[in-house]
């Protein structure tokens, strides 16, 4: 919760800074620029477009973090794609208030289409990361077993020495999770760090949707997760149960 409020102010607050007090040394890109090409971009409709966005993405994220306060996680996927949408369109939107590179009319000026290559490519990065990032996130959590340790796979994933297995248990209901410190939360599937409500660093696997989870304390921490449903979860608990039981 804390996180999302605080990043949404952060937002608003640099909004307010190119928007209304004119600090345009914030743009990047316009304040590497020659001050012959800074004459010829309209910063007043920059910082206004530039004020729209950050106000738009910082109430949004205070509102997922409000959201989450109260338990309510599925607004993070929504915002998720609001943010790649709204700055795309500003990336885009950006550039035709650059007179070095759209003329009055608003057509390419000649031989300033190369001015468009960094941000064709950043647009380009932004869609690929977060489109990767968004199926990796969402996938069911997979494990492997083997004489001597258990592999968790995807993003976060580790393996883990039986013999480091302190102590394995099956609940129905998740510690109550506080903040995210490193790690991805899409809708209700959780992966990465995460801090509890009683101040514990525990590390997620999971589908909140989908309960049980299986929590497994560890020499170097605790790990909590669950497959694609009731029954894979609990043949893989019985599993656990019986290789540390081997040992």
């Amino acid at each position: 919760m804390g996180f999302y409020i605080i990043l949404g102010a952060f937002f608003i607050a640099i909004g307010l800074a190119i928007h209304k007090f004119k600090c345009y040394f914030l743009i990047s890109g316009y304040n590497t620029m020659p001050k012959e090409k800074k004459q010829k971009v309209n910063t007043d409709s920059l910082g206004r477009l530039m004020g729209i966005y950050s106000y738009i993405n910082g109430v949004s994220l205070i509102f997922v973090g409000i959201l989450a306060g109260f338990g309510i996680k599925s607004a993070q996927l929504p915002y998720m794609l609001l943010f790649v949408a709204s700055t795309i369109y500003l990336l885009i939107k950006a550039q035709r208030y650059d007179k070095n590179i759209f003329d009055e009319n608003g057509k390419l000026i000649k031989g300033a289409g190369k001015n468009l290559i960094l941000p064709i490519g950043i647009i380009a990065v932004v869609v690929i990361f977060v489109g990767v990032l968004m199926l990796f996130s969402v996938q069911p959590t997979k494990v492997t077993f083997f004489q001597d340790y258990i592999q968790i796979h995807g993003m976060y994933g580790e393996e883990y020495q039986w013999n480091t297995i302190e102590k394995v248990s099956i609940i129905e209901e998740l510690p109550t999770i506080e903040m995210r410190t490193n790690g991805s939360a899409l809708g209700s599937n959780l992966k990465g760090y995460f801090r509890t409500k009683d101040k514990k660093i525990v590390k997620l696997f999971v589908n909140t949707s989908k309960p049980p989870y299986i929590i497994m304390e560890t020499k170097y921490g605790i790990i909590i997760f669950n497959l694609k449903d009731k029954e894979n979860t609990t043949i893989a608990y019985e599993a656990i149960i019986n290789q540390i039981g081997k040992k």
